[in-house]
C-alpha cells in the first residue's frame, strides 16, 4: 500500500529527468507551468483549470515571450469528445465517479480496502478540515522532513522551510479543502483537495502520510473523507493523477488507486507547436521525452539501480560519524 504520494503538477511528467525544473506564470487568469528541457512544454494546470478558448491563450502565450515549445491541455472529464482540431493525443486520468459515499464504500471498493479504512478508525486515527494556517504549514513541514527517499525516490519536498511549504501548498485556496488525519493529537497525514472552477471535478493536488505510521492505514481513511467531500458537495469526478503513464508498466501506486474505487478515464491531449523545433518534436515523438522512448525493461532496471543509488545515500545520510 502506498502511503506517500506527491502531485502537485498532476501529469507533468518527471519520470528520469530528475534535475528538470518547472516555471510557474498566470496567462489569461491561467495557472500554466513551463517544464524545462530539451523541448520546454507549457500547460495549464490540468485537471483545475481548462483551455475553453484555446486560440486567444495560445496567442496570449506567444505575445507574451514565454519560451516554450509546446503548448498542451486536455478537456475535462465530463466532455471526452474531442472538440479541437490540434494534433491530438489520447491521456488518461485515474477517475473515480462520485455519487455517495455509501455507494463508494458499498460497490466501488473491496473488503481489503474496507477493511483498511475500518481499522484506521480502531486504531484511533481522526481526519477533519483544516484552515490553511500557521499550524497547517507547520504540520505539513513535519511530515515533509520524516524521511528524504518516499518509494524509492528522492522527496522533493524533503528540507522546505516553512514559507516554501506555505507558497507550495497555497495555489486555488479559495477552490481548495485540507483534510488532516491526525493520532493522538498529531498530524500524521493529509489531503490538499482541489476543485475544478465548475466544482464539477476534484483532484488529490497533495495526498501524504508519515512512513512510521502506515500500519494504521491514514491514507486509506484520508481518501474515504475526500470522496465523502466531493460526494457532499455534489463533485461528479474525483481524480488521483494519471492512472498508469505511457510504457510503464502497473507498479504499487496504480494498485493504491484501483483498490480505493479509481479507474483510468481517456481523455484527448491537444499539443500546438509554439516554434520550430517544438513542430519537429511533436512530428518526432521527442515531446514525450527519453523515457518514453526507452522499453519498459530497460526502465525497469534504470529504476531500481535509481532507488538503490538513493537508498545506500539515505543511509550513509544517517550513519552517525565517529
Amino acid at each position: 500500500m502506498v502511503q506517500a504520494v506527491s502531485d502537485a503538477w498532476p501529469f507533468a511528467r518527471f519520470e528520469l529527468n530528475w534535475n528538470q525544473k518547472v516555471h510557474h506564470l498566470n496567462i489569461c487568469g491561467k495557472e500554466l507551468t513551463v517544464q524545462r528541457g530539451l523541448i520546454k512544454v507549457a500547460r495549464i494546470a490540468e485537471g483545475y483549470e481548462f483551455a475553453e478558448n484555446p486560440d486567444s491563450l495560445i496567442v496570449a502565450l506567444r505575445e507574451a515571450g514565454v519560451r516554450a515549445d509546446l503548448f498542451t491541455f486536455i478537456q475535462r472529464l465530463s466532455d471526452t469528445t474531442p472538440s479541437f482540431s490540434y494534433p491530438i493525443e489520447w491521456d488518461n486520468y485515474a477517475t473515480l465517479r462520485v455519487s455517495t459515499y455509501d455507494h463508494w464504500f458499498t460497490r466501488q471498493i473491496g473488503n481489503k480496502t474496507r477493511n483498511l479504512i475500518r481499522k484506521a478508525e480502531k486504531s484511533g486515527v481522526t481526519v477533519r478540515a483544516l484552515p490553511f494556517d500557521d499550524v497547517l504549514i507547520s504540520g505539513i513541514a513535519r511530515l515533509n522532513n520524516e524521511t528524504p527517499i518516499r518509494q524509492g525516490r528522492r522527496f522533493w519536498h524533503y528540507g522546505d522551510d516553512l514559507e516554501t511549504v506555505r507558497s507550495k501548498n497555497g495555489s486555488f485556496r479559495e477552490r481548495s479543502v485540507f483534510l488532516g488525519a491526525f493520532f493522538d493529537g498529531d498530524l500524521i497525514g493529509y489531503i490538499k483537495l482541489t476543485s475544478d472552477d465548475k466544482q464539477e471535478q476534484a483532484g488529490m493536488m497533495q495526498i501524504m502520510s508519515m512512513i512510521r505510521h502506515r500500519d494504521k492505514a491514514p491514507t486509506n481513511l484520508l481518501v474515504a473523507h475526500a470522496v465523502r467531500s466531493c460526494a457532499e458537495r455534489s463533485i461528479r469526478f474525483l481524480f488521483y493523477a494519471h492512472f498508469s503513464y505511457r510504457n510503464k508498466k502497473l507498479d504499487s501506486l496504480a494498485e493504491f488507486k484501483r483498490h480505493n474505487g479509481f479507474e483510468p478515464i481517456e481523455v484527448p491531449r491537444y499539443y500546438v507547436p509554439l516554434t520550430y523545433a517544438g513542430s519537429i518534436a511533436l512530428r518526432l515523438g521527442l515531446h514525450h521525452g527519453l523515457a518514453n522512448r526507452l522499453p519498459e525493461s530497460v526502465l525497469d532496471r534504470v529504476r531500481r539501480l535509481r532507488n538503490r543509488w538513493y537508498e545506500a545515500e539515505f543511509r550513509r545520510a544517517r550513519k552517525p560519524i565517529a
